[in-house]
């Protein structure tokens, strides 16, 4: 198991659930509802805000490798899964994800109809289309969970103590521009904790496309394409693609030693942010 440390900035050090969000006064993405009970049952716990923009900043945080006393840093994956086995989770993780992935491989390179969800944040129909593929294989085979969408928010049965963080298309700037760095990404939180993982990256490049299928459970390891993968043991720059679970599975790899990135949502990282760890 590689070395890895999620660290907030903005708020002292804390690693119980995952991402503390601060949340501004405006929150609403697509009037996102982020309910009482899931803030806490699934580890969105949000702080009070006062009205300077500094106390509005959604917490932040990165990943590092080469932390030194592995010790003092607790596991961010979840002790347990529950009645459902790991290997239950991370087969409808896989094959939700690759479900995404083939309606996203099916579009690249074509034309799309783009708008933009704020000034720099576009939305395609084919990250639509992405989750609504990927919605359709978690509901069938577990309907009564509860998940979270980038495009549709919150759907389910908010006591479940399943959570389901959906990103049908992690770098959709890059995705529109042809540049080979997205990603589809699923992950599933247990009790608000990272139980397993699924992310599809894109490689390759127009007329030559390709993809590598990274996938993790909570104490069984990372893998990219069905070979385990540890983090790099040196130390260099830090480099930044532009779609964050796949800058997370790159720390995975060993190709990066570190991504740091802030303003991230739970779709972005509750899939990408177990890899590394693992």
């Amino acid at each position: 198991m590689g070395r890895s440390l999620f660290l907030p900035t903005n708020i002292p050090l804390s690693f119980s659930g995952i991402p503390r969000l601060r949340s501004p006064p405006n929150l609403s993405h697509g009037s996102l509802p982020l309910s009482i009970r899931i803030k806490f049952k699934h580890g969105f716990q949000i702080f009070p805000c006062s009205n300077t923009k500094e106390a509005r900043t959604l917490c932040t945080r990165a990943v590092l490798s080469e932390i030194p006393n592995q010790k003092q840093y607790p596991k961010m994956g979840a002790q347990s899964t529950g009645p459902i086995a790991p290997s239950r989770l991370i087969q409808v993780a896989e094959t939700a994800a690759s479900t995404g992935a083939q309606v996203v491989m099916d579009a690249v390179n074509k034309p799309q109809s783009i708008t933009y969800k704020g000034l720099t944040d576009l939305v395609t129909d084919t990250d639509k289309m992405s989750e609504a593929a990927i919605l359709e294989v978690v509901r069938n085979n577990f309907g009564d969970h509860l998940v979270l969408g980038e495009e549709g928010g919150i759907i389910g049965e908010t006591s479940s103590d399943y959570l389901w963080c959906i990103d049908p298309l992690d770098g959709t700037t890059n995705f529109a521009h042809c540049y080979p760095s997205f990603a589809v990404s699923v992950g599933v939180l247990f009790r608000g904790k990272p139980a397993a993982a699924s992310v599809v990256e894109f490689v390759g490049g127009p007329m030559c496309w390709n993809t590598h299928t990274f996938s993790a459970t909570a104490g069984g390891g990372a893998f990219c394409n069905g070979q385990k993968v540890h983090v790099s043991q040196t130390h260099q720059g830090v480099r930044r693609l532009g779609a964050a679970a796949v800058d997370m599975c790159h720390v995975a790899l060993g190709i990066v030693e570190a991504y740091w990135e802030y303003r991230l949502k739970p779709w972005d990282m509750a899939a990408g942010v177990l890899v590394p760890y693992e």
